[in-house]
């Protein structure tokens, strides 16, 4: 990867649906060398998607917690089978194996705090193996890059 294909993935950072003729030109190249650099970029894995951000407050999610998780076990098989049942649950946007105290964080994203008592009563705590479950409520997030940085 050299400074142009690192120009690519800025600008399409900042707009993943800009023409290829539009990117061509903010990077400095003819339509068709810049095709070929996106087109090894997204085959090699380096860009995997393009997805389209959305407001969680707006779509009605404005309630973020984040959830650490000890596990009574922390053998490989207790590890693949909470990562697999959490996976399950829409309410758990992103999920993290952790080194330290916590083994797991979960962020969890709901509409309201009877949302967020629900997902802990009937789905989360009914889990086996759990040792500690302990929720940070997120007052405003004031950092959101969803982007590598430059």
């Amino acid at each position: 990867m050299d400074e142009v294909d690192r120009e690519i993935l800025r600008e399409l950072q900042k707009d993943g649906r800009m023409p290829v003729v539009q990117l061509a030109d903010r990077v400095g190249l003819s339509v068709t060398p810049c095709k070929r650099r996106l087109a090894r970029l997204e085959d090699s894995g380096l860009i995997s998607g393009y997805a389209a951000q959305i407001d969680r407050k707006v779509a009605g999610f404005g309630i973020t917690v984040f959830v650490s998780v000890e596990l009574e076990r922390q053998d490989a098989d207790k590890i693949s089978e909470f990562q697999r049942q959490v996976a399950l649950f829409e309410e758990v946007v992103t999920g993290t194996l952790m080194t330290g105290a916590q083994d797991f964080l979960l962020e969890v994203a709901v509409g309201s705090l009877e949302e967020f008592e629900t997902f802990l009563q009937t789905k989360l705590m009914r889990l086996p193996g759990l040792r500690v479950v302990r929720s940070r409520f997120a007052l405003r997030k004031f950092i959101d890059r969803a982007r590598i940085p430059y």
